[in-house]
């Protein structure tokens, strides 16, 4: 009985431990990440697996939902993130200036989603698909970290290849590439209301903001002279 007692105090010991590593991550944490976390304050000999850390995360889903709170732990670029429930998520994003400091063009998304579907993929490829250069997309979503380069593509002349990063999977909030929408999927958000109308405000930001810079140069060019 002290035995079961241990083991049971031992588990919502990890489970707050776990709940304090995550939360106070910045980015995904990984299994391995939490692991090396407890072994390294708590000893090498500390007994801890992947599948007790996903029981702990379930337990603690489990309490945030019985309590009602607006946040849960969800699974990450192959981690884990404390993200806000969706009823909430939509006031949240509505305070949240990091997307749109990085937001994306339509160019940007639409060569996202080109890589994102037929990667690996070489620049002849995609520039074929999209029927326009795109030097300068694809350098941005390089500076970005949204992209990267994994080798060169047999074909004639070697091009360089491009896939997707993890950065790509936390900006869209997937675990991996197979939760990314099927086409068919895809259809049914482009005409989901919600998503036109915030393509709609991001496409006014957009132009409201390309205005102020035009202002911004104007005013600059008469200063000049």
């Amino acid at each position: 009985m002290i035995l079961s007692y241990t083991r049971l105090t031992m588990e919502k010991v990890y489970n707050s431990i776990i709940e304090a590593l995550i939360f106070s991550s910045d980015d995904s944490l990984s299994f391995t990440e939490i692991i090396n976390a407890v072994k390294g304050i708590d000893g090498e000999d500390v007994q801890i697996s992947v599948d007790e850390i996903n029981n702990a995360v379930d337990e603690l889903n489990a309490k945030y939902s019985e309590q009602d709170n607006s946040f849960r732990i969800v699974k990450i670029a192959n981690g884990f993130l404390f993200a806000t429930t969706e009823d909430y998520a939509k006031y949240v994003g509505y305070l949240s200036s990091e997307k749109t400091r990085r937001r994306l063009s339509q160019a940007a998304l639409e060569t996202l989603s080109i890589i994102a579907y037929k990667q690996p993929l070489t620049k002849p490829e995609l520039e074929s698909i999209r029927g326009v250069n795109s030097d300068h997309i694809v350098s941005s979503l390089l500076e970005k970290n949204l992209i990267t380069i994994k080798g060169r593509s047999e074909s004639i002349g070697r091009p360089l290849l491009y896939v997707t990063t993890d950065e790509f999977l936390k900006y869209f909030g997937l675990n991996n590439l197979s939760d990314l929408p099927k086409p068919r999927e895809l259809e049914e958000i482009m005409n989901d209301e919600d998503f036109i109308e915030q393509k709609r405000k991001i496409l006014m930001n957009a132009i409201e903001e390309e205005a102020d810079n035009e202002i911004e140069e104007h005013d600059g060019t008469e200063e000049n002279q």
